[in-house]
């Protein structure tokens, strides 16, 4: 794949001397037309038909408050068991330590579907600890702390990690107690990186469609459900466009805080690192064994039950062979691999062109920003006669998944010391063998994850899916969603042992991403999007 993109690649590079600007134009038309044009139009759709009364209508009001308050819900658990798990990480040595930093990649990599099987596997109607919380307030949340604690705990971690040593020893020194050193100087340096980690967890939970279709049900459905059920359901694009304006208005906000959060809490790069303490005291081994179990608790527990299930399945692993499954199979395996060639040559020339331009980087993070139920929406509205054509799918699948090549490409190009470059060019090295011989080599690993990232978001995705999608496009994501809304046993078992494929090819994704170097240090995850710029 490298290769292959390399010698793509190396027909645009034979021409460096073309302006950056440029080299711009395929990422900017790109995202002009999948995602800036369709939210315009989705934006006129709402702006025509919202009103103050739109909320009026009781039903319309609980799903808003609904889709603010488990939000803001996940927001508060994962700070109340973030931070004293970061802070436990990020002080203590102990045996796996970083093995289990490792592991903290894995539910970013994780399909929702997934996620909402092990939640359903272990507090469905028939989970395995015996207590069903279906039609519950409390699935959907138990599986919003699966995804984003995980993330607090790694930006927690990091912002714990920017404490100086002098300043903390100075503390003890002058009579501050543990607690009041905390207080007076850990916490400040860890502030800005859990603050704007929180703000991405409100945007993910709000914006949430596949866990909260799944686990939400008829009464704890969000706003990108509701709005999916108006488009495919009832055909109401009037309502559906308005209620899309006001899920825009709260993303761009929030994600407006988070940028206001970043730039005036950021911290100045740590000078020295504290030091990791060895677990000795009683207090310290009850402490580390009880954050443990937490995170083994919401973020571990769900895959181990997907697992359980599909391998207790009574009819075997039957589902897996018949037609259906292996269309899936095939359709999810060549959507994702065109998918990883396209978000391989985006990603490279949005990378490329970027430099120091802070719109060109900011604009990296546009797909992250709008929900996938809002640019699917966008594009049915924008293109209603390419909505049966597989490239207007593919080219969605792309829009999602390139930000992910594009930040681990630019995040190297950004660690590449300036001088090679200058001496290479000192030595008679034209632009084409400096980018071979210099640039290439150090950019491969980079490449590699965020190809990863792209194979990990195509294979699992669903809300576009289900917009975009004719029943020949069926992949795993929308079979194990059929299977799920069919009656009986069988259908369960068979939506259980899908899953454990589509989790079976996130685990790869996630052991290419290891391998490629970047997982123990967060590059291109999403707590990396959490740190402070």
């Amino acid at each position: 794949m490298d290769g292959g993109l390399a010698v793509v690649w190396s027909a645009c590079l034979k021409r460096l001397d073309v302006p950056r600007l440029a080299l711009a134009g395929l990422p900017l038309l790109f995202l002009f037309l999948l995602a800036m044009l369709p939210l315009l139009r989705l934006l006129s759709e709402g702006g025509l038909q919202f009103s103050p009364g739109l909320l009026s209508d009781p039903y319309l009001r609980w799903r808003l408050l609904w889709s603010l308050g488990q939000a803001a819900a996940s927001v508060l658990l994962c700070l109340l068991l973030g931070a004293p798990l970061a802070w436990l990480l990020a002080r203590y040595r102990f045996a796996g330590r970083g093995l289990l930093l490792r592991l903290l990649m894995l539910p970013f990599v994780m399909p929702t579907l997934v996620a909402a099987m092990g939640v359903l596997a272990l507090f469905g109607p028939q989970g395995l600890f015996g207590v069903n919380l279906q039609d519950t307030p409390w699935l959907l949340l138990y599986g919003n702390l699966f995804f984003n604690l995980p993330l607090v705990v790694r930006a927690g971690c990091d912002g714990f990690g920017q404490v100086p040593a002098s300043r903390l020893a100075a503390a003890r020194t002058l009579g501050a107690t543990p607690w009041r050193a905390f207080w007076r100087v850990e916490w400040p340096a860890a502030l800005p990186w859990l603050l704007s980690s929180l703000c991405l967890v409100f945007l993910y939970c709000f914006s949430g469609f596949g866990l909260a279709l799944i686990l939400g049900g008829q009464r704890y459905a969000t706003l990108e459900v509701e709005i999916y059920t108006l488009v495919a359901y009832e055909l109401n694009l009037a309502d559906a466009g308005a209620l899309a304006l006001l899920v825009l208005a709260v993303c761009g906000g929030i994600a407006a805080l988070y940028a206001w959060l970043a730039r005036r809490l950021s911290t100045a790069a740590k000078a020295e690192p504290l030091p990791l303490k060895p677990v000795s005291k009683l207090r310290e081994k009850l402490a580390l064994s009880a954050a443990l179990a937490a995170l083994l608790l919401f973020a571990g527990l769900p895959l181990f039950a997907v697992l359980w299930r599909g391998l207790a399945a009574a009819s075997g692993w039957l589902a897996l062979w018949d037609d259906d499954a292996r269309l899936a199979l095939w359709n999810s395996a060549r959507f994702t691999g065109l998918t990883v060639l396209a978000a391989g040559v985006l990603g490279l020339a949005h990378a490329f062109a970027c430099g120091r331009s802070l719109a060109m980087r900011a604009l990296i993070f546009l797909p992250f920003v709008a929900s996938p139920v809002c640019v699917a929406f966008g594009l049915l509205l924008l293109y209603p006669q390419w909505t049966a054509a597989l490239a207007l799918l593919l080219a969605s699948y792309a829009l999602l998944a390139y930000p992910f090549v594009a930040k681990a490409l630019l995040t190297a190009l950004d660690g590449q010391p300036p001088h090679w470059r200058a001496a290479a060019r000192s030595l008679g090295a034209g632009p084409w063998r400096m980018f071979r011989r210099v640039q290439w080599p150090l950019l491969q690993p980079a490449l590699r994850r965020g190809l990863a990232f792209a194979a990990a978001t195509a294979v699992g995705e669903f809300a576009v899916t289900l917009f975009l999608s004719r029943p020949e496009w069926l992949t795993l994501t929308t079979l194990i969603y059929q299977r799920l809304g069919r009656p009986g046993q069988a259908n369960a078992d068979a939506a259980m042992q899908l899953s454990c494929l589509l989790m079976l090819l996130a685990v790869i994704a996630f052991w290419i991403i290891e391998t490629a170097g970047g997982a123990g240090h967060g590059e291109n995850s999403r707590a990396d999007a959490a740190k402070p710029e």
